[in-house]
């Protein structure tokens, strides 16, 4: 059903309810010719201020044209009832012949317009809010295509750099670098489209990142990954966590030759993944601060508008060693 549909059958439904309202009379039930007649004219008075006025005047901000207007339609309507209407139904008796004060009419005619009008209103609210939240969703979709398109460039540049070195060193593991690199960004360009992945889908990406990256390190240093209580019900959103191995490594490796040390770890509880990231470093004058760097702007503004209240993260840094613990609430694949 399209949105003027709705309308119509919303608008169509709320006079039938008004004009039982309009009508009741315990004394003397059943509808009266009259009545019918009379509430047709506060029925095109309110589409006259809904459907004319409102989208002319009032939306546009002109208020005192819209209050003169109205002013002139209710003047109309007590015009008309009182000096055609009452004529015609009840000619020749008191009703017809006296013109009754202005505030008895007002208060026949006020509240069956103000209340047809109202919901007129009321409705073109929900629809104008109904534009806002879709238009904010495509605001966040253009947002989130944005940011995960800084994410490959970057990714790119920096693993593009480490085989480069190992070219020029005439390394024998750099095929085989070129191969996993290859692997990831398969991923990253063709299954990375949607909005969140499989978990375990993405896991199995995050070992290949990780044997990429333990390569550049050989026998300098060790790397742990664990995952506990994995679970294929879970989607995440693609290239969150990877962001941050990729940060752990880098600065890993930019002052330091050996003892590198970086422990990673993947836990799901009920519905929530609580991943922790640890590596040690030395102090470099050219190393960046943890918090620094498009990768993990990027990764906040992401978690912002994909896990609103929906996630924790925190990065610390002390005695030569960085921390990220980051909580999420994981939604469920849908079957």
């Amino acid at each position: 059903m399209t949105t003027l549909q709705k309308e119509l059958v919303f608008q169509v439904v709320l006079i039938v309810l008004v004009f039982l309202f309009y009508s009741f009379d315990a004394e003397s039930p059943g509808f009266r010719p009259s009545q019918v007649a009379f509430f047709s004219t506060h029925v095109l008075a309110a589409w006259a201020i809904g459907y004319w006025l409102m989208p002319r005047y009032l939306y546009r901000k002109k208020y005192l044209m819209f209050f003169i207007w109205v002013i002139a339609i209710v003047v109309v309507v007590i015009g008309l009832e009182e000096l055609v209407l009452e004529q015609v139904f009840f000619p020749g008796t008191r009703r017809a012949s006296r013109f009754p004060g202005v505030v008895f009419s007002l208060l026949g005619v006020l509240p069956v317009i103000t209340i047809l009008a109202g919901f007129k209103f009321g409705w073109d609210a929900l629809q104008k809010q109904d534009q806002i939240e879709a238009l904010k969703s495509t605001v966040q979709e253009s947002e989130l295509q944005f940011l995960r398109s800084q994410i490959n460039p970057h990714f790119l540049f920096n693993n593009l750099n480490n085989l480069y070195s190992y070219a020029l060193e005439g390394s024998s593991k750099t095929p085989e670098i070129i191969l996993e690199l290859s692997g990831l960004l398969r991923y990253m360009l063709y299954e990375c489209k949607e909005k969140f992945v499989p978990l375990e889908k993405e896991i199995k990406q995050l070992h290949n990142f990780i044997k990429l990256n333990k390569l550049q390190i050989e026998d300098r240093g060790k790397v742990d990954f664990s995952v506990q209580n994995r679970s294929a019900d879970y989607k995440i959103a693609p290239l969150i966590l990877i962001v941050f191995i990729e940060n752990a490594f880098k600065h890993s490796q930019a002052g330091q030759s050996e003892n590198i040390k970086i422990d990673i770890s993947i836990k799901m509880k009920g519905d929530t993944l609580t991943f922790r990231c640890t590596n040690n470093y030395e102090i470099s004058e050219g190393l960046d601060s943890i918090a620094a760097g498009i990768g993990l702007t990027n990764v906040r503004k992401r978690l912002d508008l994909l896990y609103p209240n929906k996630h924790e993260l925190n990065i610390t840094e002390a005695e030569n060693q960085y921390t990220v613990e980051l909580t999420m609430v994981l939604q469920k694949n849908r079957i």
